[in-house]
């Protein structure tokens, strides 16, 4: 991968909706640049993780506040 190529990729990833589409695409299309496959994987990984995190960082939270209120 170019310098030119990352540039293109990271200016794709700005696309509302398209950047979702396209790290699925990169990350497990078969006529993908490894380093760029490798790359989008780890960065879907992160995301489900992040996901994780907020889905119970805000049950908590929402917990906490049902458990202050009386409901």
């Amino acid at each position: 991968m170019t310098l030119g190529n990352w540039v293109v990729t990271m200016l794709l990833l700005l696309i509302p909706i398209a950047n979702i589409v396209l790290m699925f695409i990169w990350a497990f299309g078969s006529n993908t640049n490894p380093s760029k496959k490798t790359y989008f994987q780890a960065t879907l990984i992160f995301a489900a993780i992040g996901l994780v995190l907020t889905i119970l960082s805000w049950g908590a939270l929402i917990a906490m506040f049902a458990s202050l209120g009386g409901y």
